[in-house]
């Protein structure tokens, strides 16, 4: 697993943290399966507060990519696979409702980053 924390960065640690992991498990660079770093190994591993690291892992565990064992510790969940399957699912839904209410394209996008800005 490749993560580091940019100090200087306007993002947050936690939020670099837990997108790096996020888009590790989406790109299968971290399988299903693979067993991620203890909250305080990751933290000293990268610098950083262990309650920092927990956050990260907290919003991958609810967003479904990671799920925590108990005792045997954290791992990529096979959720995973189904993240990006259902996030295709849902554009579809928004690509059919603002092509019936008339929207163009670029402005459907434009509310999708400012959305996603949020």
């Amino acid at each position: 697993m490749r993560i580091s924390v940019d100090a200087n960065s306007d993002v947050p640690p936690f939020e670099q943290v837990r997108s790096s992991i996020a888009e590790q498990v989406r790109s299968g660079e971290l399988p299903v399966g693979a067993k991620l770093p203890t909250v305080r190994a990751l933290a000293a591993e990268l610098g950083i507060a262990a309650n920092t690291a927990a956050k990260a892992y907290r919003e991958l565990e609810q967003a479904g990519l990671i799920e925590t064992r108990g005792r045997a510790g954290t791992f990529v969940s096979d959720a995973g696979d189904r993240t990006a399957a259902r996030a295709a699912e849902a554009a579809a839904t928004y690509a059919q409702i603002t092509h019936a209410l008339g929207i163009p394209a670029d402005e459907a996008l434009a509310i999708v980053r400012a959305a996603l800005k949020a």
